[in-house]
């Protein structure tokens, strides 16, 4: 269990389940799905949605695919984007879905 401090204030405590892969809507690519808390209480699962066309995008422009952990790594920032831009821990009840410009931004903050 890890824990991130988010901007909107609350402290939750997370863990990583695994990932699966997932077609919904005409899409498809990873659902990596985490259980997190903000009271140490109650607990509820996650999913970080990372496209095929969000990776696609970004691997035709920098000629080079992520790896497994880079993926990951997307994923795990993604979902501390939520925490931190979601006010409250009842709208995490929501899944995250990264955009192709969310894949762009994180793997330049990550510095892959």
């Amino acid at each position: 269990m890890k824990t991130y401090s988010a901007q909107s204030g609350y402290v939750y405590q997370y863990y990583y389940e695994g990932q699966r892969p997932f077609r919904s809507s005409g899409e498809t690519g990873a659902e990596f799905v985490f259980s997190i808390s903000a009271d140490r209480k109650s607990w509820r699962p996650v999913s970080v949605l990372l496209t095929t066309n969000a990776l696609a995008q970004w691997q035709a422009a920098n000629a080079r695919e992520l790896s497994t952990t880079e993926r990951y790594a997307v994923a795990k920032m993604a979902l501390f984007q939520a925490f931190d831009e979601r006010a409250t821990p009842a709208l995490m009840k929501e899944e995250v879905r990264v955009r192709p410009a969310d894949v762009e931004a994180i793997v330049e903050t990550l510095g892959l």
